[in-house]
């Protein structure tokens, strides 16, 4: 009797990928965290269009906008928390890639929210100082993430904001306080860029730390 060897699904590893990319961003309330970028956006937009930012007062226009940007970097950083424990370590080599691809998608759609939420509208620095400005803030979330959980990830950047709000009022030139710098300012962009990548660095290679609040 000749026994029949099923056919091997060469197939089956081009669509394990996007399907775990799927169950990885799902997880991470991707959908959730986009639909309150979108109130980031719309809540931006109606303060340009309002003239609450009345463009006569950079700082306090910027403080305004750091608020705003603060609350579009802290969905970043809450995006990263793990709902499954340990237990998700178990898919493999392919983890660190995934938390990183999700934290880079959910920062690049923060940025391209808020840009355009301030389509049409007089902002502030400009959406380059605005990308940079995002882009720190969500790497000291993911810190704060890797740090006490996903959970208290907005701790970071809220606390990071409280400071930079008083360095604008004092009108601090430190680089590290980059949203009191500006768009142009070389030292500002190095260190927001330290902080984004060493934010994504340490959220892909360890995750946020594990807490009862996440899961």
């Amino acid at each position: 009797m000749t026994r029949t060897i099923p056919e091997a699904d060469l197939a089956g590893p081009r669509r394990t990928g996007p399907r775990l990319t799927r169950l990885h961003l799902m997880s991470r309330q991707v959908p959730g965290a986009l639909t309150v970028l979108a109130c980031c956006a719309a809540l931006l937009w109606i303060v340009l269009h309002t003239h609450w930012i009345r463009g006569d007062d950079h700082a306090a226009d910027q403080q305004i906008l750091l608020l705003i940007e603060d609350g579009a970097a802290s969905v970043v950083a809450v995006a990263a928390r793990n709902p499954f424990g340990e237990s998700e370590r178990t898919t493999g080599r392919l983890l660190p890639l995934l938390r990183l691809g999700a934290a880079l998608l959910l920062s690049a759609a923060a940025v391209g929210a808020l840009v355009l939420g301030a389509v049409a509208g007089r902002l502030p620095g400009g959406w380059f100082e605005m990308l940079r400005d995002v882009a720190g803030l969500a790497g000291a979330g993911l810190i704060t993430a890797a740090a006490v959980g996903g959970a208290l990830a907005w701790t970071g950047p809220l606390a990071y904001t409280v400071v930079a709000e008083f360095a604008l009022m004092e009108d601090w030139q430190t680089p590290w306080m980059w949203p009191a710098r500006p768009a142009h300012d070389l030292g500002a962009w190095l260190c927001a860029g330290l902080a984004f990548a060493a934010g994504t660095a340490v959220i892909a290679a360890r995750g946020p730390r594990e807490t009862g609040g996440d899961s």
